[in-house]
């Protein structure tokens, strides 16, 4: 599987689907990508907030791609004239051939639509396999239950925030690793703005101190190749 960094927490996972999560690209100043240059079979939001949410509806509309997300949030989404995936905790669903299983995830989720606060479920996490798999956290602390996301799941590689702020920071991602076991760990979430501005270097160091886990750090547009 090709995993690629959007910047922010937004991926692009590639086998014989490709799989876009949290596609926030324009607004983003770390993505090096624009929107009209992004294929994409599938799209996941893990919630609603703009950072997340991004133009998932632009890029499902010109890719005649799905939105998976949380039940509530689909329903806002269907009324954008997408087909939109509603999921909820701990359900599986397989979409165009690949299959999804939604987490928790301890954050907030909320669209802001006209300045407009709208209630839209609550924030998830999301596995997601194809020839491997791949846990994306969404925005989260750590949380004990993520020990039984990693002993009934097994995800091969971990996409885990650590900037702080608004999600857990280098201290809680590591003890996350420790939780879930990955193979592979890749860093998001962090020095999209000032607030979360952290050093990627440091997480890696203190994982590979502590855990048998690599950490992979990626630049945005940067690819890894997963085995």
């Amino acid at each position: 599987m090709k995993i690629t960094w959007l910047g922010h927490a937004a991926f692009l996972l590639e086998s014989d689907k490709k799989v876009l999560i949290d596609p926030f690209i324009t607004g983003n100043p770390l993505s090096p990508w624009k929107v009209e240059d992004i294929e994409a079979d599938v799209i996941v939001v893990t919630h609603g907030h703009g950072d997340h949410l991004g133009d998932a509806v632009e890029i499902a509309k010109k890719n005649d791609a799905p939105i998976i997300c949380i039940h509530e949030l689909s329903r806002i989404l269907a009324r954008k004239n997408v087909e939109a995936v509603g999921m909820n905790i701990g359900g599986t669903a397989k979409v165009r051939d690949v299959k999804f299983t939604m987490t928790p995830a301890w954050h907030s989720a909320d669209v802001e639509e006209d300045d407009t606060i709208i209630s839209a479920g609550t924030p998830a996490g999301i596995i997601v396999e194809m020839d491997a798999k791949v846990y994306h956290t969404g925005d989260t602390d750590v949380f004990l239950d993520m020990q039984l996301i990693g002993e009934l799941h097994k995800p091969d590689v971990m996409l885990t925030p650590i900037g702080d702020w608004y999600t857990m920071g280098i201290k809680g991602a590591v003890k996350a690793l420790e939780l879930v076991k990955p193979k592979v760990a890749i860093p998001m979430h962090y020095n999209t703005f000032p607030v979360i501005k952290q050093d990627p270097e440091e997480f890696k160091k203190a994982v590979e101190e502590k855990l048998d886990v690599r950490v992979v750090i990626l630049k945005p547009g940067e690819s890894f190749e997963y085995p």
